[in-house]
């Protein structure tokens, strides 16, 4: 049986990789307009463009998505938004179906894939972790972004979570923006996209029902101690992930 199965994710995978550039080449025209628009312009022309995309990209592959809790933002609000980290699955769910228009922190690396590194540097704050100079100008950068009214995407875990707990240990960085910045946070939590594209298995894919959950917002003021409001996050976030997770 698990034989079977690993032929059939190896399939699947061929099938989502070729599904998956095969869209982006028709849907790299319609994000050429981005090059023409300020932001926040820019970032919610991206995100509308990359909605339709991946929309038709999860329903060819067989990955619904239901999101839950879309009533805890706040219209005229933006927000510092923390996602769980699991699988590189991740990427295309939360930029396009988030509320708001948005960018997220994102691997410098990935900037250089051709054509798809430029779709992700448009809908993106580009890091790179291991330089200092790097850290600082992506913090202005995504202090930018949230004073012009976008939300700003983080994985606080910093890389993909292959264990078997909840949650990663998180990083300052998103805590101490939301902090300079005076925004609140929206913790998220994103499930089953490990099952879809599992970290230990190299070219494998699985269909699967995939669920991305909003969870009520979290007041940040000038001054909050950063790690007491990680803290908070942290054990927030992985008890609603150890309650809700199936299976």
């Amino acid at each position: 049986m698990n034989f079977l199965k690993n032929v059939f994710g190896r399939i699947w995978a061929l099938w989502g990789l070729s599904t998956f550039f095969a869209t982006m080449m028709v849907a790299i025209l319609f994000y050429l307009p981005c090059f023409l628009m300020r932001e926040p312009y820019a970032a919610r022309w991206h995100r509308s463009v990359s909605r339709v995309w991946m929309s038709i990209f999860l329903t060819l592959v067989v990955c619904p998505l239901r999101t839950k809790g879309r009533e805890n933002y706040i219209k005229g609000r933006n927000y510092v938004v923390v996602c769980n980290h699991r699988s590189l699955m991740d990427v295309p769910v939360t930029t396009p179906f988030m509320p708001n228009a948005n960018k997220t922190i994102a691997k410098k690396s990935f900037a250089l894939v051709p054509i798809f590194g430029w779709i992700y540097s448009l809908g993106s704050v580009l890091l790179d972790r291991k330089s200092a100079v790097s850290r600082r100008k992506s913090f202005e950068q995504m202090r930018k972004v949230l004073a012009i009214g976008l939300d700003m995407v983080i994985y606080p875990e910093g890389t993909r979570n292959r264990t078997s707990a909840p949650l990663k240990n998180f990083y300052d960085g998103a805590f101490r923006l939301a902090v300079v910045a005076e925004k609140p946070i929206i913790p998220v939590l994103i499930f089953n996209t490990d099952k879809v594209l599992p970290t230990n298995k190299f070219f494998y894919m699985m269909p699967h029902k995939l669920e991305m959950h909003f969870l009520p917002p979290v007041q940040v003021n000038a001054g909050d101690n950063v790690n007491e409001l990680k803290t908070r996050l942290f054990n927030e976030m992985s008890a609603y992930y150890a309650a809700h997770k199936k299976g």
